[in-house]
């Protein structure tokens, strides 16, 4: 299986997805991608708003 490569914009939306209350299961099933990797990406986020960076 050939794995997905997101651009910042498309990780940034969905992150906003995820945060109007789309579950997140099913918001990974649509775009092809793991749990963990929502996951991830959220904690990355989450960490850069906490210290100031984009």
């Amino acid at each position: 299986m050939k794995k997905a490569h997101f651009t910042d914009s498309q990780i940034l939306a969905i992150l906003k997805q995820a945060k109007s209350g789309v579950p997140i299961p099913e918001l990974c099933r649509e775009h092809g991608m793991g749990n963990s990797t929502f996951y991830k990406w959220r904690a990355k986020c989450v960490f850069n708003d906490a210290h100031g960076r984009a």
